[in-house]
């Protein structure tokens, strides 16, 4: 009879492949750019709203302008978008017959 603490379990030896490599990052280096322009518009975005607003001795109509209402958030919503697609985005395998020279 074989007790519980006396079983063994047999475990392969995970292989690695040419294409492995355990420092390796779930992103490549085109993702990161694209991830840190979406950083830069989505704080470009934030730094277009930003500004001085009201207060209840004096109204500041440039809350209301075309930038801080418009521009502003459409760059801010873009670059999250951007961002999505940053992340999402896995490039076309290279063709090693196209290394020809």
């Amino acid at each position: 009879m074989i007790k519980k603490s006396e079983k063994t379990i047999s475990r392969k030896p995970v292989q690695e492949t040419e294409n492995t490599d355990l420092r390796a990052f779930a992103l490549g280096k085109r993702n990161l750019l694209f991830i840190a322009i979406a950083f830069v518009a989505i704080i470009l975005g934030f730094a277009l709203m930003a500004g001085e607003g009201s207060t209840p001795e004096h109204f500041n109509p440039d809350i209301f302008s075309f930038r801080r209402i418009v521009v502003a958030p459409f760059i801010t919503f873009a670059g999250y978008v951007f961002m999505v697609f940053a992340i999402l985005y896995k490039p076309k395998k290279e063709d090693s017959n196209t290394d020809r020279e």
